[in-house]
């Protein structure tokens, strides 16, 4: 699960269809895969050489996306500006990692 290999899926979740942010989708699916190896206490680039579950890459995608429509500063993206929204996509994005969590001490 390389950026490369998810760009074509978040332009995909955001409905985006031109090229001009490819730059700056590929360093945010790249911060994105960062969290997800934090967040499930899995080595730094454990996703370039291992698979994703289907959960971890949505939840990849989704925060990805969300980071893309709240570039501005907003806190929730493009349909709504409230806090709830932008807690309701970290709770669903941490809820997709915690299936995946390596939980050992």
């Amino acid at each position: 699960m390389t950026p490369t290999e998810l760009l074509p899926k978040v332009k995909e979740n955001l409905i985006l269809a031109h090229d001009q942010d490819n730059a700056l989708l590929l360093r945010l699916i790249a911060a994105a895969v960062g969290y997800a190896e934090s967040y499930q206490h899995v080595a730094a680039g454990w996703y370039e050489g291992n698979s994703a579950s289907a959960a971890t890459e949505q939840a990849v995608i989704m925060l990805t996306s969300n980071w893309y429509e709240s570039r501005d500063g907003s806190t929730a993206g493009f349909f709504a500006d409230s806090i709830q929204a932008s807690q309701q996509v970290w709770n669903t994005v941490n809820t997709l990692l915690r299936l995946d969590r390596l939980w050992g001490v």
